[in-house]
């Protein structure tokens, strides 16, 4: 396994401040590959406005002992509408692993919220 330390280039000893700080980097580099994708999931999502400070990492669960690693996620909008949301999801092995295009999915649909509910916006 890779050391997550050394992919992200800090040392052991960093704090998760510093740790967030390089995921994010990463994620920022790969800006427009994550703005594609989220526009590949609906041909009516014209542009895509990410929200860095909603980034988050979860534990997450496959039914064993073990556990199924990590799941770090970043939400935004869509289309310039605050009434909208996304989430990409990013497999993590470890909390403090570099996230990869690679392991890039959406765990939920985007959302636009109507008459005071959310709704899959299509």
């Amino acid at each position: 396994m890779t050391d997550p330390y050394q992919v992200l280039g800090v040392s052991r000893d960093a704090s998760k401040e510093e740790i967030k700080k390089e995921q994010i980097a990463y994620l920022k580099e790969h800006e427009q590959e994550i703005v594609d994708f989220v526009k590949a999931q609906n041909p009516k999502v014209e542009s895509v406005q990410i929200d860095w400070n909603s980034m988050q990492i979860e534990e997450s669960g496959n039914g064993t002992p073990q556990g199924g690693g990590y799941n770090l996620s970043i939400s935004g909008k869509i289309n310039q509408l605050e009434n909208t949301k996304f989430s990409v999801d990013f497999y993590l092995e470890d909390q403090n692993s570099i996230p990869t295009i690679k392991k890039m999915g959406m765990l939920n649909d985007i959302y636009i919220e109507e008459n005071g509910g959310w709704k899959i916006f299509s």
